[in-house]
């Protein structure tokens, strides 16, 4: 283990950068409570303002109930698949599929089980509806969510999302360091000069994964991205081939997302693909 230290101020911290950076491998550093110290923490270390925070509390809290809709109604498709009951309709939770509910016949404690799950439904849906007029009241406000509007894949509620998780654009000097922050790029092991690839980092904040994801699955019938994405899912085999081609549009959304926010200009195309 080597010990170093450096002059808290900005020449002091670009020659300590230099030094470790030749060490090729994890650094762990400790800030020692001293002059200067508020500094170091300032240049090394970005934390979310309180704004920043209460905006991912929104977004966050808004999938969590999503999660628990999706919870309940899948629940409810397995009783009804556990006893022999098809569904015939599209939309189980619409008008026609509650009248196929309230016919049905379903034995004790499912019966009611099924009827609680219903009032949840109906009470998580009001939430997420006041949830969601919030955040676009909030997101029309907001310097970076028009903007990524315009990118394909993304509307108002993915774009809130990602602004929120990504918080200050200025904090990653490149496009590769935003895709290395949302964790959809592969961990790389080196040894003896070579280069093995392994599964996604996953590092970074998991909601601002879900996003990307979920932009890249709506931007993959784009015709920005179609034919890219139509290449990758071949070449890679029908198992590998759709997850690792959504990823692979994920990771470019994110590299134009960095050129969209830093220049404050909607999403291009050219610059894009």
């Amino acid at each position: 283990m080597a010990i170093t230290t450096a002059v808290p101020d900005r020449d002091g911290l670009a020659v300590l950068a230099d030094r470790v950076g030749g060490f090729g491998g994890p650094v762990y550093a400790a800030i020692e409570s001293m002059n200067g110290a508020r500094f170091v923490h300032d240049q090394l270390v970005w934390l979310p303002t309180p704004t920043v925070r209460a905006e991912r509390e929104r977004a966050r809290w808004r999938l969590h109930l999503v999660r628990h809709r999706s919870a309940l109604k899948n629940r409810i498709h397995a009783t009804l698949l556990a006893f022999g009951h098809p569904c015939p309709v599209s939309d189980l939770f619409g008008v026609g599929g509650r009248e196929l509910l309230a016919r049905l016949e379903l034995p004790g404690p499912w019966a009611a089980d099924t009827t609680a799950a219903l009032y949840l439904i109906d009470e998580l849906d009001h939430q997420i509806i006041e949830c969601e007029r919030a955040l676009r009241q909030l997101g029309a406000d907001h310097r970076y969510v028009p903007l990524l509007m315009t990118t394909p894949g993304i509307g108002w509620v993915l774009g809130f999302t990602i602004a929120a998780e990504i918080g200050d654009i200025a904090r990653f000097p490149s496009p590769t360091k935003l895709a290395g922050y949302t964790g959809l790029c592969p961990r790389v092991y080196q040894s003896g000069g070579k280069d093995h690839r392994g599964p996604l980092a996953k590092n970074g904040p998991k909601y601002l994964r879900w996003a990307l994801i979920e932009a890249a699955t709506h931007a993959a019938r784009h015709p920005v991205y179609a034919e890219r994405y139509r290449r990758t899912k071949t070449r890679l085999g029908r198992q590998r081939g759709p997850k690792v081609a959504q990823v692979d549009l994920a990771r470019r959304l994110a590299e134009a997302i960095w050129h969209m926010l830093s220049t404050n200009r909607p999403f291009a195309p050219a610059g894009a693909a």
